[in-house]
């Protein structure tokens, strides 16, 4: 924890040096000081550009440090971990330290409006949602926690460096955040119920997640070019080839995660230029409101996957002779 908050310093010391004088040239598709933000906002000349939004973000800062906190306490407690996420370890320091990058990273994207902003805003958001579902899928396809690390910094890196020097789409229509969503739940759903029957079906659940964001199937059939990927949906299917070791409990805070999501997508669409909605001189902005659910989302899935306990073998099964390594 004092290793984040030491970080934390020298971000707010990196601000202050590199926006003194302003920010530089601002992205394409941001507005001009004076004029109202695609955030509703309006685009303050003062160190920040939208400050409210900007602020909104220390909800992920406080979820990720409260994390760190409880980290710490169970090893200063002495209570034997369950799971990975009792306790400091890799994982459980990962997620923690993805929940408090959201701040920052979303932070400089709204405080300064330039290309680097947006970029490092998305390579947060896909550094933290890449974290639920490759722990699934390493779980139940058996990685040890080398593999899943090198998979995960690949796929962060790639991402990052196919969005700044080709597209936020990698020039393939593909928007890694918005597809991590469906594969989180589709694991989620694996993890739960998993059996040989429930990996080849597993990938409709995908659809099911991208209804509940009013994309629906026939939406994918018309537009087949957008919606290339969603062969993707398989994809955890493929992979879990082993049955968890463990069960979680969804109530209540996997279902508090989903809900406070789910809330803030729907203040995030009324927090745009052009909906009706829009106060842009108003210290209340649903962007900020968004950020704020979300990080409470972050928190609520910690508090989920904390809940982990071992199966236990029933009388005519035996235990698992292949342990996961840790």
């Amino acid at each position: 924890m004092l290793a984040t908050l030491g970080l934390l310093a020298l971000f707010v010391v990196a601000a202050v040096a590199f926006g003194h004088d302003g920010w530089g040239t601002p992205a394409d598709n941001e507005q001009a000081v004076g004029e109202v933000s695609r955030w509703c906002e309006r685009v303050s000349g003062g160190f920040l550009r939208e400050p409210v939004n900007t602020l909104g973000n220390l909800g992920f800062v406080v979820a990720g440090l409260l994390m760190f906190w409880m980290l710490a306490r169970d090893t200063v407690i002495k209570r034997t971990p369950v799971n990975r996420f009792i306790g400091n370890t890799p994982i459980s320091i990962l997620y923690a330290s993805a929940a408090v990058f959201l701040g920052p990273g979303s932070m400089v994207m709204h405080g300064t409006h330039t290309f680097f902003g947006a970029w490092i805003d998305n390579v947060s958001m896909v550094a933290y949602i890449s974290i639920p579902w490759l722990l699934n899928l390493s779980v139940m396809a058996r990685w040890r926690d080398r593999r899943l690390f090198v998979t995960y910094a690949a796929v962060v890196t790639a991402y990052a460096l196919g969005y700044w020097f080709i597209a936020p789409d990698l020039g393939i229509g593909f928007e890694l955040f918005e597809a991590s969503i469906p594969l989180w739940i589709i694991s989620e759903a694996l993890y739960r119920w998993w059996s040989p029957t429930m990996r080849w079906a597993s990938g409709f659940v995908g659809f099911l997640v991208a209804a509940a964001f009013g994309i629906t199937p026939l939406t994918m059939l018309e537009n087949p070019g957008e919606y290339w990927w969603v062969f993707l949906f398989w994809l955890p299917g493929l992979l879990a080839n082993h049955a968890p070791p463990g069960r979680r409990r969804y109530t209540p805070w996997f279902w508090a995660g989903v809900a406070s999501f789910l809330i803030a997508y729907a203040i995030w669409l009324t927090g745009t230029a052009d909906h009706s909605w829009c106060r842009p001189d108003s210290l209340i902005q649903a962007h900020a409101i968004w950020h704020m659910l979300s990080a409470v989302a972050t928190w609520c899935f910690f508090l989920f996957l904390r809940t982990e306990a071992p199966l236990l073998p029933t009388s005519d099964e035996k235990p698992s002779e292949e342990p996961i390594a840790p």
